[in-house]
């Protein structure tokens, strides 16, 4: 089997240039949207578990990664805005929004839009379209984790995973979140989070597959059941074992497998090769 070379870009966006990569091969292309507090790198473990042969494109978004001077705005219309511009420029046939939480409310979006080449959405533990539960108290509590080292760790500890994470990850957790620039770091708890996307997302017409973590207590399955599979008639739920919020850096196997199975049974794809069983 041989592999495609991942090829590092910089992408024409407002007002700057995201920093990306891809890799040429079988479509649709994956196209991989970050977490708030994460960057590209944060779907490097799931990339390394999928078909070396397999498309897909990444890119740190505005204000994270190495896109982290890139100014705002920072809301969820320039966020897809950026997407659709990524998309655009390194694309170029049929694709698959891949969103994890912040970037699984930016894939909703930007798919609510109907744009051409979309042929499925995957969202990992995504942020609903709508505000639930929300205070102002905690939007608070929320822009202030992370703050320093010590409070990104306590995120990790407390909110953000099942436990699964290599010291080398939470360091890398703790740089990306810290990296951020300041207002993209704060535009999402302030802003982001609460506000409505709902609408459109009805209209979505690819199919919608929705990954949530068992132990997930920021985006709980719970939650995502009875506030976004209402609203996304295309949308189906799959419980990812042994993860918290950040499945694609605890359980990349899981995810890599569910993604490569949800791309291969998408209408007008070739059923994939049966695997010999053992006698």
């Amino acid at each position: 089997m041989t592999s495609h070379a991942i090829v590092e870009r910089l992408v024409d966006v407002r007002d700057g240039q995201l920093a990306a990569c891809s890799r040429a091969g079988d479509g649709p292309a994956l196209v991989f949207l970050h977490y708030w507090g994460g960057s590209r790198r944060t779907w490097t473990p799931v990339i390394e578990q999928l078909d070396p042969r397999q498309a897909f494109l990444a890119y740190d978004q505005r204000g994270w990664g190495n896109s982290a001077e890139v100014p705002g705005p920072y809301d969820m219309t320039q966020l897809a805005d950026d997407a659709q511009q990524v998309i655009d420029t390194l694309g170029g046939g049929d694709y698959v929004l891949v969103g994890h939480s912040m970037g699984g409310k930016v894939a909703q979006l930007l798919a609510a839009r109907k744009p051409a080449g979309l042929t499925g959405v995957v969202l990992v533990a995504p942020a609903p379209p709508a505000p639930v539960g929300q205070t102002a108290a905690l939007q608070e509590l929320t822009s202030h984790a992370y703050d320093s080292e010590a409070t990104v760790r306590q995120s990790i500890e407390v909110m953000l995973t099942n436990g699964g994470l290599s010291a080398a990850l939470r360091g890398q957790v703790v740089e990306d979140s810290l990296r951020a620039h300041r207002d993209a770091r704060l535009a999402w708890p302030l802003h982001g989070l609460v506000e409505d996307v709902s609408a459109g997302v009805g209209g979505i017409e690819v199919p919608v597959l929705v990954l949530a973590g068992r132990h997930d207590k920021v985006e709980p399955p719970a939650v995502l059941a009875d506030h976004l599979l209402p609203l996304i008639p295309t949308a189906t739920l799959v419980i990812l074992e042994r993860t918290g919020h950040l499945s694609p850096l605890e359980v990349p196997d899981q995810l890599a497998a569910q993604i490569a199975a949800f791309t291969a049974a998408l209408p007008g794809r070739p059923a994939p090769p049966e695997r010999p069983t053992r006698a």
